[in-house]
C-alpha cells in the first residue's frame, strides 16, 4: 500500500478542520441533469435551516452524539413532512406517489460536526412503523466528484441528488468503522483474515480514486452471509475530501490511527505477496469499471479538470508528494486537482489498461 513496505507506521494525519464548499458549476450542472442527478425538489437545504430549537440525540448507551433532533412551527413542520416524503419518493421510487399516504416523517437531525452539516430525515411506514433515512446537504462540487467516482469506479451504486444549491443523498447501510472496532472486531466469529484482505481493497480504492480522510467513522462494514462464512464489504459515507487535501498520506486510510486496528490484522494474517495480490485484484476491476463507464468518466473528470475545487497550496502539495511516490512527472504539470485525479487513474491502473482491448480502453488527457 506504500512504496516500501506495504504498510509501516508513520506520522498522525489529520485532515484540514474546516473544508471550503465549493458551488457547482455550470458543466456540472449540466452533466447532473444529463444524467438524472439533477431534479426539482420541493424542499431545499435552507428551508430546513429555519427550525426553532433543538435537543441533543443520546445513543442507545445513553452516550451523546454529534446529532441534534430540530423542532420547527407548526406551519413549518406541516410543510416540511408534506415535502419531505415527496423527496423520498423521489429518491427511491423516481417520484412515483401512489406509496407516500402511508409514510411520515418521524424525525428530524441536524449534525454540527463536520463540513456538510447534513440533517437527517427519517421516514417511517405508518403501518408497520419500519423507518428508513436520507439526508439533506449543501451542494459541494467536491463530494458531487467524490459521489460520481464512487459510483463509477467502485462497487458500489450511490444513490444522490441535487437541485441548485441542495444535495439530497441516501443512507449508506453498514456498521460504522468506529463501532465495529469496538464492538465487533474482538467478536469470535469476525473472519480476520477476510477482513484484512477488505481493508486492503479498500485502502487501494481510496487511493486511486483519491478519495480522503476515511478515518473509521466515515466509512460504514457490511456483512454478507456466505457458504460456510461471511464476506465483508467497507464502503465510504463521506465524500467531502474527495482531492482537497495536500498530503498524499491522508488518502491512504491506513495512515488514520482511528483505523490502527485493522491495520494490525493486516500485519497480522497478510504477507507481503498476498497484500499485493489484493491489490492487484482491486486494480483490475477499477480498470474494468472504467473501461464500461470510459466515456462517462472521460466526460467528468474533463468537468473536474477545468474546476476549482482545492486551494493552490493543496494541489502543489500533492502533485509533490504523488510524483515523489510514483516518480512520474505528469503529475508536476498538472494545473488542478482534476487533472491530478486523471493523471492518478492512468498511472495506477495503466498496466491493467494496457490488457484490455484498444477499443474498450480510450482514456486520454
Amino acid at each position: 500500500m506504500t512504496d516500501q513496505h506495504p504498510y509501516h507506521s508513520g506520522p498522525s494525519n489529520r485532515p484540514s478542520k474546516r473544508k471550503l464548499i465549493y458551488p457547482v458549476n455550470g458543466d456540472l450542472r449540466q452533466y447532473l441533469l444529463q444524467y438524472g442527478r439533477e431534479v426539482p425538489l420541493p424542499v431545499s437545504y435552507s428551508d430546513l435551516q429555519r427550525y426553532t430549537y433543538t435537543v441533543p440525540l443520546k445513543d442507545k448507551n445513553g452516550r451523546e452524539t454529534a446529532w441534534e433532533k430540530v423542532s420547527y412551527d407548526m406551519h413549518e413542520w406541516e410543510f416540511l413532512r408534506q415535502n419531505l416524503v415527496r423527496i423520498y419518493a423521489i429518491l427511491k421510487t423516481e417520484g412515483d406517489m401512489r406509496f407516500i399516504n402511508h409514510l411520515d416523517v418521524a424525525r428530524i437531525d441536524f449534525c454540527y460536526f463536520g463540513n456538510s452539516q447534513p440533517f437527517r430525515i427519517r421516514i417511517v411506514n405508518k403501518f408497520n412503523d419500519n423507518y428508513d433515512h436520507y439526508y439533506i446537504k449543501q451542494a459541494d462540487a467536491s463530494r458531487i466528484y467524490g459521489l460520481e467516482l464512487e459510483h463509477l469506479l467502485s462497487p458500489n451504486r450511490i444513490t444522490y441528488l441535487t437541485h441548485n444549491k441542495t444535495l439530497i443523498e441516501e443512507h449508506i447501510p453498514g456498521i460504522p468503522g468506529d463501532v465495529f472496532i469496538n464492538e465487533h472486531l474482538s467478536d469470535p466469529d469476525t473472519n480476520q483474515i477476510r477482513l484484512a484482505k477488505e481493508f486492503v481493497k479498500f485502502n487501494e480504492r481510496c487511493f486511486v480514486q483519491l478519495l480522503g480522510d476515511m478515518r473509521s467513522y466515515n466509512f460504514v462494514v457490511n456483512i454478507t452471509p456466505d457458504i460456510e462464512d461471511v464476506q465483508y464489504r467497507i464502503r465510504a459515507i463521506d465524500f467531502d475530501q474527495q482531492s482537497y487535501e495536500g498530503r498524499r498520506n491522508l488518502y491512504l486510510p491506513q495512515f488514520f490511527k482511528d483505523n490502527k486496528p485493522f491495520v494490525d490484522l493486516v500485519l497480522k494474517h497478510l504477507d507481503q505477496s498476498s497484500i499485493a495480490q489484493y491489490q492487484a485484484e482491486e486494480r483490475t476491476m477499477m480498470t474494468f469499471r472504467l473501461a464500461s463507464a470510459r466515456y462517462r468518466i472521460k466526460e467528468l473528470l474533463d468537468i473536474m479538470s477545468l474546476d476549482n475545487i482545492s486551494q493552490p497550496e493543496k494541489l502543489q502539495q500533492l502533485k509533490e508528494e504523488l510524483y515523489a511516490g510514483s516518480g512520474q512527472a505528469s503529475f508536476l504539470k498538472a494545473k488542478t486537482m482534476g487533472q491530478v485525479v486523471k493523471r492518478q487513474l492512468k498511472q495506477t491502473l495503466q498496466k491493467n489498461l494496457m490488457l484490455i482491448p484498444k477499443t474498450k480502453r480510450r482514456f486520454d488527457d
